[in-house]
């Protein structure tokens, strides 16, 4: 009897020190994603403001800085200066749905531009929507030849509930997410692997209220300070509760 308590006792000893190390290696995992993330928030907005300083690169010099051996991935061309000078094709527009300005709901409006090698996307800016969502905006879209700058946005796929049905197309095509590979396919030309941001001081398109960054560093850091101090929190609770159950158990066998 005196052996099965001391063995029972021992595994939930073993259970307590288990889940109280596993909430807190996972409460500092958070912190320390949070904080590296803010890393990374820091040094891109280092290079932003180092890139914001050197001349527009062209497309060609863009595709050609994307295939260097000292670029690791296609992000290091994110947020590059871009000057383009082509056509714009007024027969295709993209109306990115749910997109929000100050709380009120709107699209985010994309064209296709045409150089002589190239074709690329285009983000245009914000246009508010309808209530009525059988109503699109009025989009008086863009023809001809442009000459413009912008920045390199390389697209960060979200999460989908479920495929974008490209069945039937009517123009402007209302989409939940950029897939540069099918609107390829819908307008059979091949796009480049990104998307340029229209510069603000554009006089092209329509309102441009886009960050490169969404959430600043400051905020990553902040979270990782509350996720640190939950983990601390945790381990001085589960501590104290630990040494409360030892006196309450010494009391016990000793009455």
């Amino acid at each position: 009897m005196q052996l099965s308590t001391k063995l029972n006792t021992m595994l939930l000893s073993l259970l307590w020190l288990g889940l109280t190390l596993l909430v807190f290696i996972i409460l500092l995992k958070l912190s320390l994603w949070q904080y590296e993330r803010g890393i990374e928030k820091d040094q891109r907005v280092s290079r932003i403001i180092a890139l914001n300083k050197e001349s527009p690169l062209t497309l060609d010099e863009v595709i050609n800085l994307s295939t260097k051996q000292q670029f690791k991935s296609k992000d290091s061309i994110n947020d590059f200066p871009v000057t383009i000078t082509g056509n714009f094709d007024s027969s295709h527009v993209f109306l990115l749905d749910n997109q929000v300005d100050k709380h009120k709901l709107g699209y985010r409006v994309l064209q296709v531009v045409e150089t002589k090698k190239h074709a690329v996307l285009v983000n245009l800016g914000w246009v508010p929507g309808s209530i009525d969502r059988n109503i699109l905006p009025d989009i008086a879209s863009l023809n001809g030849p442009h000459q413009f700058t912008g920045h390199v946005r390389i697209i960060e796929q979200g999460i989908m509930l479920q495929p974008q049905d490209f069945s039937k197309v009517n123009w402007p095509l209302r989409v939940q997410q950029i897939e540069l590979a099918k609107f390829s396919t819908l307008i059979n030309k091949p796009l480049l692997p990104f998307v340029v941001y229209l510069d603000k001081s554009s006089p092209l398109g329509y309102k441009k209220n886009w960050h490169p960054i969404v959430m600043p560093a400051d905020k990553h850091f902040g979270y990782a300070f509350q996720w640190a101090a939950l983990a601390i929190a945790w381990l001085i609770l589960m501590i104290y509760l630990r040494i409360k159950t030892n006196k309450t158990r010494s009391l016990t066998l000793t009455i």
